[in-house]
């Protein structure tokens, strides 16, 4: 087994999602669920199918979005895998939504931080191992941490 590691291509601010799923009509359920979450959500979505001809899948209302979706998920080449970019919205507003399709798996991670992927690849093909996602903790939150972050959660709106 040989292992390696793909970064995500994103810009800096935007949110992505990196799942797993198991069928070819993956892509569209997904595009379904993103499309109907709001009206002004740009996405796009790849899908690595894992067996017949072995595509990537796409999907999308940006084509922009869409052709950085396929370029990473080309780049991660995993069976079944799956990453959606998104601008307009957050990971937090679809997640939900997206776990209850019925070809989802899991979820690796949904963020707008920067993403390693951890990939091993054998003879059959590529896996994900996990992803690292941002950085490490560097220390614990103090009380103006804990003050901070309540007081940015109710300014966007996420806390009353």
């Amino acid at each position: 087994m040989n292992t390696s590691i793909v970064k995500i291509e994103k810009p800096e601010d935007m949110n992505m999602i990196l799942g797993q799923a198991h069928f070819i009509k993956t892509v569209e359920d997904l595009h379904e669920v993103m499309a109907a979450s709001a009206l002004t959500l740009k996405f796009g979505i790849a899908f690595c199918e894992s067996s017949g001809p072995r595509l990537v899948r796409s999907s999308g209302n940006d084509e922009e979005l869409i052709r950085l979706a396929e370029k990473n998920a080309l780049e991660i080449s995993a069976g079944h895998s799956f990453i959606i970019l998104m601008e307009g919205g957050f990971p937090i507003n679809v997640l939900n939504a997206i776990k209850q399709v019925q070809e989802v798996c899991g979820i690796y991670c949904a963020t707008a931080n920067p993403v390693e992927v951890l990939i091993a690849e054998t003879g059959q093909g590529r896996g994900i191992l996990g992803v690292v996602d941002g950085g490490s903790s560097a220390g614990l939150e103090n009380e103006a941490d804990v003050a901070e972050r309540k007081e940015l959660l109710r300014n966007i709106g996420y806390k009353l």
